[in-house]
């Protein structure tokens, strides 16, 4: 599918973007021509390709030959209207993954999150449609927190799912569609690294409150779920993920196993909700299920298809259903290496 094909990753040095690359240099979805990772840090940047040259130290890279890759690397920034529209050039498939996602520094600085999450995915419309660049599809990620944002953080989102699916109509060349998911297993600033980290250096694991719960999935279930909407979706589609949830009080206990750790309950952070939804009760009504997947339907009524005949979801998708038992939990953790080893420290790149 995607053999010959330039690939555009914004915010490609973050975890969801590695991973991405991996699995894009894999194979498995096809030989990409090129993939371009495209941020503002250039020291992430720079350690990343290092890593793929499979060089000891960055001082072996004597010569820097970006351009003759077919894994490039390009400073920029989403929020810049001109670095944006340069980078599209020449791109067939963009993959939205530049964010601010950290929810108490979006509740601090909300008018970052609005620049970098709507800004953003504005200025890649904005070049597709004014300079008329032949993209042939945009996957905008986003977030559970977009689905009844309490947030800014999920608010910012909430407005990007709505810029990309508006685009279909702007852009007509151009199929827009979305993804959105729940937290990801050991994910940059996610909740399993600071446990991690607090307990190893003695604790206290603090948690929040001990009704919390929330959607589980790993990175690679991450990008399954782009793959999956790469594939199948329609314009203005958003795919769901289906996925299990946990209390993150029982992720903590299972973590710290028989550790002398003591636990903090903190009271919730600024913006945050006890449960997460995927699917809003207003939602369910134009969500379907598609294989593994749920598929919410446009809101514009000029994007729906009314081909396709199939029985809404017709109910709430909430992370206060189907919880995980700690006996599944444990598994889960065990499963995508996440316990902590009873000795030495943890992988290194969870704390990154």
């Amino acid at each position: 599918m995607l053999t010959n094909k330039t690939l555009l990753i914004t915010g490609g040095t973050g975890s969801l973007g590695k991973v991405l690359t991996r699995r894009l240099l894999s194979g498995e979805m096809g030989t990409p021509k090129k993939i371009i990772i495209f941020s503002r840090d250039e020291a992430k940047q720079h350690a990343m390709r290092i890593s793929y040259l499979n060089l000891k130290s960055p001082t072996d890279e004597v010569i820097y030959n970006n351009s003759q890759r077919s894994l490039q690397f390009r400073i920029g920034d989403v929020r810049d209207f001109h670095s944006i529209s340069s980078a599209l050039q020449g791109v067939d498939i963009v993959f939205n993954a530049a964010a601010l996602k950290q929810v108490p520094s979006c509740e601090y600085f909300p008018y970052e999150a609005v620049l970098t999450n709507i800004a953003g995915p504005e200025n890649i419309v904005r070049a597709i449609r004014e300079q008329k660049i032949s993209i042939q599809t945009v996957v905008g990620i986003s977030t559970d927190k977009a689905c009844k944002p309490v947030n800014v953080m999920g608010m910012t989102k909430a407005i990007q799912e709505r810029v990309f699916i508006q685009a279909n109509m702007d852009c007509p060349d151009t199929r827009f569609i979305c993804v959105r998911y729940g937290n990801v297993l050991a994910s940059r600033g996610s909740v399993i690294p600071l446990f991690h980290e607090q307990i190893l250096t003695g604790g206290p694991v603090t948690i929040t409150t001990p009704e919390m719960t929330r959607f589980l999935l790993s990175l690679d279930q991450a990008v399954d779920t782009i793959f999956a909407a790469l594939t199948s979706a329609q314009r203005g589609d958003t795919y769901i993920p289906r996925i299990p949830s946990a209390k993150v009080a029982d992720i903590a206990e299972i973590l710290i196993g028989k550790r002398p750790v003591k636990t903090l309950i903190t009271g919730i952070r600024p913006g945050e909700k006890i449960h997460e939804i995927l699917v809003s009760e207003e939602e369910a009504h134009r969500t379907i299920e598609r294989g593994n997947y749920y598929v919410i339907h446009p809101v514009l009524p000029e994007l729906c298809n009314e081909t396709e005949k199939q029985i809404p979801l017709g109910r709430e998708y909430s992370s206060a259903d189907n919880v995980m038992t700690t006996g599944e939990l444990a598994k889960t953790l065990e499963k995508f290496d996440l316990m902590i080893p009873n000795s030495g420290r943890v992988k290194e790149e969870l704390l990154r």
